[in-house]
């Protein structure tokens, strides 16, 4: 097993070396914000889609553009608003006078990476639009069903102090989101580059760092990175720890949740944990791992009682105090 191990090793230092430069080149326009620009390299390799919440002018969308810049990856963004419609995203058919039949006219869901700004702005039935294309990674135009290319991504952003004219997103699409992020603001000296930087004219431009194929290659690699039986209980018991947690020593949140986690939890949990492992030019998996990108799988998944909320808990207090409690392996 430990041989086996260290050629995991050796492996993921070999594929994992374009990643370092991913970020160096998505650093020359992005000042700082590593943790969403890790996060979602996470979600591109585990071919999982990202929802990022954060106020007005963090460079969400800046960020997502120019990291499917460096990555070689096909770009759409779709500006979600209360009178999109379906076919706006998805498509529609068009009558060809020459043939005299209908004709697919594809819709910019059709690409590698999709930018969904604002997408709490859209109302259900844009909503319900996005779900088989997040699932299935196909779309239906009429009677006919056409599958995305891949790697398919979508990056969803959404504002979360103006409420006024906006939509909740359905539990069902939230669950399909992989990554739930909460960008901040940059500190001082972030925000001081910030200034000399974009106060300076045009943006640096970036040059192409990988490809489609890179990314599909590495996903196979992530997926063989090797996981103990201890630290895939570990992630069960936390999952678990959501939905029963007087059963695991947590009574003081029994009556607070109204659901625990879903098992696409466990599965995500697995899955970035081994991607968070390949970004540390690991081929093994450690509790660390599990920790490090287990609040943003799981605060999106954990939906709190009545009760909690006149407590004026949230589903992070819940989560931290599940990794809190649970023992570690």
């Amino acid at each position: 097993m430990n041989q086996q191990i260290q050629v995991l090793n050796e492996q993921v230092k070999q594929e994992s070396q374009f990643i370092e430069r991913i970020i160096e080149e998505v650093g020359r326009v992005i000042v700082g914000q590593r943790y969403m620009v890790e996060r979602l390299l996470l979600g591109i390799l585990c071919d999982g889609h990202v929802l990022i919440e954060g106020v007005p002018g963090l460079a969400k969308t800046l960020c997502v553009r120019t990291l499917s810049r460096v990555i070689d990856a096909g770009f759409g963004r779709v500006q979600f608003t209360p009178d999109l419609l379906p076919a706006d995203l998805t498509g529609t058919q068009v009558y060809s006078q020459k043939t005299g039949e209908f004709i697919p006219r594809k819709g910019p869901i059709f690409t590698n990476i999709v930018l969904a700004d604002e997408v709490n702005r859209a109302p259900a039935k844009v909503q319900s639009a996005l779900l088989e294309a997040m699932q299935e990674r196909q779309v239906t135009i009429g009677a006919s069903t056409y599958p995305l290319p891949e790697p398919f991504l979508v990056l969803a952003t959404e504002n979360p102090i103006e409420q006024e004219g906006t939509y909740p997103l359905p539990e069902a699409q939230v669950d399909r989101f992989m990554f739930k992020l909460k960008v901040t603001y940059p500190r001082k000296e972030e925000e001081r580059q910030i200034l000399e930087r974009m106060s300076g004219g045009d943006l640096p431009s970036v040059e192409k760092r990988c490809t489609p194929a890179d990314i599909l290659r590495c996903r196979k690699v992530v997926r063989d990175v090797y996981m103990d039986e201890k630290i895939k209980d570990y992630i069960v018991t936390l999952v678990l720890a959501t939905r029963e947690p007087a059963e695991y020593g947590l009574k003081e949140l029994d009556g607070l949740i109204e659901y625990g986690a879903s098992p696409r939890a466990t599965i995500y949990l697995a899955q970035a944990a081994k991607a968070n492992a390949f970004l540390r030019k690991r081929g093994y998996v450690t509790p660390e791992d599990v920790k490090q990108i287990g609040m943003d799988i799981l605060r999106h998944r954990v939906l709190l009682t009545y009760e909690a909320e006149a407590e004026e808990m949230t589903s992070e207090d819940i989560v931290k105090k599940v990794f809190e409690r649970v023992e570690v392996p």
